[in-house]
């Protein structure tokens, strides 16, 4: 009978259209069917073709003509990568949520000397303040988050970038894996050193990909340091990507399913794209707002003119269960995310990328309200 994806089959038990976590999305079904494929060597012409083809297609959605390095791993590892490829010796890590603090954390067990400059989770990075710090003269690197999964705030990397370029020293190191292909990006125009995103988030890939882009000179100061390690260095994956290739053997069958999206991605466009992610966040804000009007004490947890595209961050009213409005959001038959880290007990997340579309979010959104009111859950 074959395999239930190679069928179509949803064997999640969730219905196409109701799946809105902030990563791993839904996948388009004939993307997953392009993982059901014949084996090929990672050699091949075929593999080559792949890999040409993903790199062609992900150009665009970084702003780069710089070549797209492809890895078989979660984006964390590009993250470790970035830090011991472009991290001499003391970097100043930008934090207002988990993942800006992951990369502090990789930093440090890294190695390398490791300052915060830190605001409180949901807040945006002011790019005066980064200014202020970078001063100082004692910092060969910069991290941050573009889109922060774990607060749905949205940090203003390219005034941040322009900051750091006042600092020839300082290599701009961008994790931008809940952002890229539903938030503006770049690359070369904002002067970021090291890109890097995920396949399972607004790109809507199944998960296991990783995908990154380094200037020159971030590949230059990679070839100097003896510790960026060996599966994790960054001038192997340039010199494969320049020909097509990847430094070891990668995932073939989700690279086919990678090139295939990147096909439909080409023919939404990424102007269209950007668009449809921003008409999503706009109509979740404006129902949450609806609420909050309503008397309910429901609010998005990042503020106006700083919150993602992708991902919203939603604070439950006091004393409201997480976990009884997830299961209850289940319950309607949608799939939403309990708060990360600091933020767990009190909010949800909502998931609002990839291939959804605004009428998806109101449905999501009429689930949301429904459970909100439901008298026996208050």
């Amino acid at each position: 009978m074959g395999h239930p994806l190679a069928r179509g089959e949803v064997v999640s038990g969730v219905e196409p259209g109701r799946f809105f976590l902030p990563g791993p999305t839904e996948v388009h079904p004939d993307v997953l069917r392009a993982q059901v494929t014949a084996m090929f060597g990672h050699r091949s012409d075929e593999a080559r073709t792949l890999v040409g083809g993903v790199d062609r297609g992900l150009r665009p959605i970084f702003g780069t003509a710089q070549p797209v390095m492809i890895g078989t791993m979660s984006a964390t590892g590009f993250m470790e990568a970035a830090i011991r490829n472009g991290v001499r010796r003391r970097v100043l890590c930008l934090v207002n949520g988990a993942f800006s603090g992951r990369f502090a954390q990789i930093a440090r067990e890294s190695e390398r000397e490791v300052e915060t400059l830190e605001v409180p989770w949901g807040e945006t990075i002011d790019p005066e303040a980064v200014a202020d710090r970078l001063r100082s003269g004692r910092f060969d690197a910069l991290t941050m988050v573009h889109s922060e999964t774990s607060t749905g705030a949205l940090n203003p990397i390219a005034d941040i970038a322009a900051v750091a370029s006042e600092h020839d020293d300082v290599m701009v190191l961008v994790d931008s894996v809940s952002g890229l292909g539903g938030a503006e990006m770049a690359v070369d125009q904002w002067g970021i050193d090291l890109a890097l995103t995920g396949g399972q988030k607004a790109l809507a890939m199944p998960p296991g990909l990783a995908f990154a882009v380094a200037s020159e000179r971030f590949l230059e100061r990679a070839g100097t340091l003896p510790d960026r390690g060996f599966y994790l260095d960054f001038v192997r994956f340039a010199a494969g990507a320049r020909l097509s290739q990847t430094p070891t053997t990668p995932a073939v069958t989700l690279m086919a399913a990678a090139h295939l999206q990147l096909q439909r991605i080409a023919a939404e466009t990424v102007e269209g794209r950007l668009r449809r992610h921003g008409a999503m966040a706009e109509a979740c804000h404006r129902r949450v707002e609806a609420l909050a009007e309503e008397g309910f004490a429901v609010e998005v947890v990042a503020p106006p003119g700083g919150r993602s595209p992708t991902v919203s961050c939603i604070r439950l009213p006091e004393g409201r269960s997480v976990e009884a409005f997830e299961a209850g959001m289940r319950r309607r038959g949608f799939v939403i995310a309990k708060g990360y880290g600091l933020l767990k007990e009190h909010t949800v997340r909502v998931g609002h990328m990839g291939e959804h579309t605004v009428e998806e979010l109101e449905a999501v959104m009429d689930a949301f309200a429904e459970e909100l009111r439901d008298p026996s859950q208050g």
